[in-house]
This record gives C-alpha cells, sequence and structure tokens, in this order.
C-alpha cells in the first residue's frame, strides 16, 4: 500500500501566508527581579522609504547571520540598526518602563511561568501603552543574566517570529532592546502549554478530537517551516512549546534555538546538536546535520496518548 502523503493525511498543509499566531510560553516559579531602566520614549518600527508589504516572503526575509556578531566584525547589533533591519514588521518596540509598568513591576501576581530563557509574566497593553496597539493580554518574557540562554537566542526570537506569520506560529508583538535589558513580547494564549494539559497529575483528560486538533495545528505549524524556499529547522519541537488558545488551537513558540535551513542545491546543514534530549531526530542526534529528508520531506509526528482510564 503506498505511503499517504501529509496533505492527505490532515488536509491542506498550506505554506501561504495566513493570519498571525499567538504566544508567550514558561514554566515555573520566581518572584519579582531587579530591573534596571525605566521610561523613555514609545517607539515603533517604522517603515524605510515606501511601505513594505505586511506579509513579506519568507524567501527574502533577514537571517540571523546577516545580524550576528561574525557579520559585524563581532560587535553586537545596536538597537537603531535592529529596528531599521525589521523595518515593516509592524514589531513595536517596548522601553523597560513600559513592560514593568503593564506587569506591575514583574510582580508574582502576574507571574505565569519559567524556561530555559527565563520569567514570564502576564501584562494587559493597549493604545495608552502604544498607539495602534489593541487592547489585550500579553505575555512578557524576560531574558534571565544567569540563565542558559542568552543574547543570541534573543535575537534569533526576534528575527524570525519578526518575519514569520502564521495561523500556528506565536505572533510576537514587540521586544525590548535597552541596556542589557532583553525581552520579548507575545499574544497572550490562555491555555498554556500542551504539556500542562498532558502531564500535570490533576488535568481533566483532553478529548481525542482535541488532541488530534492540536497535533493538526502543530504539524501544520511545522510544514510551514519546512516548506519554505528558504526554509526554517525548529530545532525545539515539544509539547512544553506548543501553546493552546482559548480553542485550543496549537502554535509553535519558543524559536531561540531556530536555524536556517538548507536551500536550494544545497543537501544539508550542520550545526551544534541542540534541543531536548528524546525529542530530537534520530538521525540529526547521531550526525550533527539537517537533511532535506529530514526539513521537508519527513515530518515528525508525535503521540498525544495519555494512559488515563
Amino acid at each position: 500500500m503506498a505511503k499517504q502523503g501529509w496533505s492527505s493525511l490532515f488536509g491542506c498543509f498550506s505554506s501561504q501566508y495566513g493570519g498571525g499566531g499567538g504566544g508567550g510560553g514558561g514554566g515555573g516559579g520566581g518572584g519579582k527581579r531587579k530591573i534596571k531602566g525605566g521610561g523613555g520614549g514609545k517607539k515603533k518600527v517604522a517603515a524605510a522609504g515606501a511601505r513594505q508589504p505586511q506579509q513579506r516572503k519568507l524567501q527574502s526575509r533577514l537571517s540571523f547571520l546577516d545580524l550576528s556578531g561574525s557579520a559585524l566584525g563581532g560587535m553586537m547589533v545596536s538597537p537603531e540598526d535592529l529596528s531599521m533591519s525589521l523595518a515593516g514588521s509592524n514589531l513595536h518596540i517596548f522601553t523597560i518602563g513600559e513592560l514593568r509598568a503593564i506587569t506591575r513591576d514583574f510582580s508574582m501576581t502576574n507571574f505565569i511561568g519559567e524556561g530555559g530563557f527565563g520569567p514570564v509574566y502576564k501584562g494587559y497593553v493597549d493604545e495608552k501603552t502604544k498607539p495602534g496597539l489593541r487592547a489585550q493580554p500579553v505575555a512578557v518574557k524576560l531574558l534571565d543574566l544567569e540563565g542558559t540562554q542568552g543574547h543570541n537566542e534573543w535575537l534569533t526570537e526576534v528575527i524570525f517570529l519578526g518575519q514569520l506569520r502564521h495561523p500556528h506560529l506565536v505572533k510576537l508583538i514587540g521586544y525590548c532592546y535597552e541596556d542589557e535589558h532583553r525581552l520579548l513580547v507575545y499574544e497572550f494564549m490562555t491555555r498554556g502549554s500542551l504539556e500542562k494539559h498532558l502531564f500535570k497529575k490533576y488535568a481533566a483528560s483532553l478529548p481525542w478530537l482535541t488532541r488530534l486538533k492540536i497535533a493538526i495545528g502543530a504539524a501544520k505549524g511545522l510544514a510551514f517551516l519546512h516548506e519554505a524556499e528558504k526554509p526554517v529547522i525548529y530545532r525545539d519541537f515539544k509539547t512544553s512549546n506548543i501553546l493552546l488558545d482559548s480553542d485550543f488551537k496549537a502554535k509553535l513558540s519558543d524559536f531561540g534555538l531556530a536555524k536556517d535551513g538548507p536551500e536550494e542545491d544545497e543537501t544539508h546543514v550542520s550545526t551544534r546538536v541542540m534541543g531536548t534530549q528524546g525529542y530530537a531526530a534520530p538521525e540529526y542526534i547521531m550526525t550533527g546535520m539537517h537533511t532535506r529528508c529530514i526539513t521537508k520531506k519527513k515530518q515528525t509526528f508525535y503521540g498525544l496518548i495519555d494512559h488515563s482510564d
């Protein structure tokens, strides 16, 4: 029996752009954190010259390597250069003072969770915070300066999610790049991570139709990344990075480990093995190479089976 393709199995895995995703991730504990700075004028990334289309073509997007230290002679990209490079992305630039205000000074009462990047806090923004920004709850992710990730992971997330738009990817609303502070602002995801629903001891078991909806949504997000002319290797696909909105729509989050995939005549790209043990493709773990077979033709699926009564 011939193998079914993903499109026939799950419907249309369209690589066309749709509306933005939503997001903000996190895990456990933390209280108020001392943060320097504050205030500052309200800024927004402005388009240089003629206004660019809101949804730029993925194949023409900016690469992380374009703004990395190696490309800039060892220098860190400046806030001004980053803003100009992402002109037309519709990202808002927040000050540390604005983010302190919307999270009640990063209060424990607003704390959502914490991951490898750092703690995440819930906030609320509207036009008073940023002109043109609709009223909505947000998730504010703060880089832990003593954590396992740093400026490069923050910059990677800004570059990828600042340009990529798809219904099953998180939506990055904006960022803060002020002094030593590195923060990310996402649309708030009401139901949190898939991990919470699958593995929490007292969580209600998800109905099978809901599980299938989540699985298909996450797979569509991966297909969008892998099938682009300029592919994206996600490298951190796991249940804690699949966030759910109020309707259990799945969206991929946490792009700090993402990398540009092989293009055109390239057969593979070699990288340091990254990600979470047990979730990465075996071929990648053994060779350190991302091939077109892994990124384009083989969508790794995952189980959502809950061993409950």
